[in-house]
């Protein structure tokens, strides 16, 4: 990010703090005399993932706002003065740091009573854009030099596809959000166990769902599920890592033609909403199948967390040859 970004980025947030004071001022609106709008705790989430969190665990007690619309790409997030002024009134702010640069600053320069910060309630590792899921621990094979996302220290922030370490994320939202409600506490708890739950019958779909694969390699251009293979046991190669509709380099994709007889592979996924050049060129000249492999950092109308990672499921079972 370049130096004029990073200025007009924060002469914004400066901006819509003066914007959110004066309106606290006038309207009255902070958490003095315990008055929320709706009668709703007012969460404010960076991005799909971590809203969906939000709302299922608060229910009918919060009132949820993703900072990132629907379809558009999270790690290129713009706060307006507008947004950066609600993170001052958020009743409680669920962010991921190192994964969007801009909500980063918003939240040092807004400093939200309650924040629950996704990456402090579970592990983060550095994944290159080969991830060989029989490590379990993160170290690289054949990464070629490529990280998977340049985020804080280079970590992956992938974290929500993998249930397991969704659920912890869960388990830490939970607790910050009774933290900023405490009358409904309870429910919090109760809800959280729920959706915690529902996460661990996931990881076991997906154990029972994979365990009879033919091959454990699939190739993808969003090198986004480096923590889904590590959990499973699979082997992610990635066309490229920190953007999907970035070109290859020709040594990348030559590595990747070896791959792909080696290991069997059946088939090339690209992100839904992402160019399929790249993918739709190498399976032609493998005469490999093309399919798509959310990384959910968004969702649809019709869809949620749930649904979509069955279709990733799905598709890996297909590709794999375990379905």
């Amino acid at each position: 990010m370049n130096a004029s970004r990073r200025l007009i980025r924060t002469l914004a947030a400066a901006t819509a703090l003066g914007v959110g004071a004066c309106t606290l001022t006038a309207c009255g609106a902070g958490d003095s005399g315990g008055e929320r709008p709706h009668g709703k705790v007012r969460v404010i989430a960076s991005f799909y993932p971590l809203q969906f969190l939000a709302g299922k665990i608060g229910g009918e007690h919060v009132e949820t706002e993703s900072l990132t619309k629907p379809g558009a790409e999270p790690h290129d997030l713009e706060l307006s003065p507008q947004q950066t002024g609600r993170l001052t009134d958020a009743d409680l702010v669920v962010y991921l740091k190192g994964l969007q640069p801009a909500v980063d600053e918003g939240v040092q320069q807004a400093a939200p009573k309650h924040v629950a910060e996704a990456s402090s309630y579970t592990t983060m590792e550095k994944h290159s854009v080969d991830v060989h899921g029989e490590d379990h621990g993160g170290h690289e094979h054949g990464g070629h030099g490529h990280e998977a996302h340049a985020s804080e220290g280079g970590r992956d922030p992938h974290v929500w596809l993998d249930p397991v370490r969704f659920a912890q994320i869960a388990e830490g939202v939970g607790k910050k959000l009774a933290e900023a409600d405490p009358a409904h506490k309870k429910d919090y708890a109760k809800n959280t166990e729920a959706l915690t739950g529902r996460l661990k019958s996931l990881d076991e779909e997906f154990k029972k769902g994979l365990a009879p694969k033919k091959t454990d390699t699939f190739i993808t251009t969003h090198a986004a599920f480096g923590y889904l293979a590590e959990r499973y046991g699979l082997h992610q190669a990635a066309v490229s890592g920190i953007d999907p509709e970035s070109e290859p380099s020709g040594a990348r994709m030559k590595q990747l033609h070896k791959t792909a007889k080696s290991g069997h592979v059946d088939t090339v996924f690209f992100e839904s909403g992402a160019s399929d050049k790249t993918a739709r060129t190498l399976a032609t000249d493998l005469n490999l199948k093309t399919g798509v492999l959310s990384p959910l950092e968004s969702a649809k109308k019709d869809e949620d967390y749930f649904s979509v990672m069955h279709q990733n499921l799905f598709s890996l079972k297909t590709a794999l040859g375990a379905g």
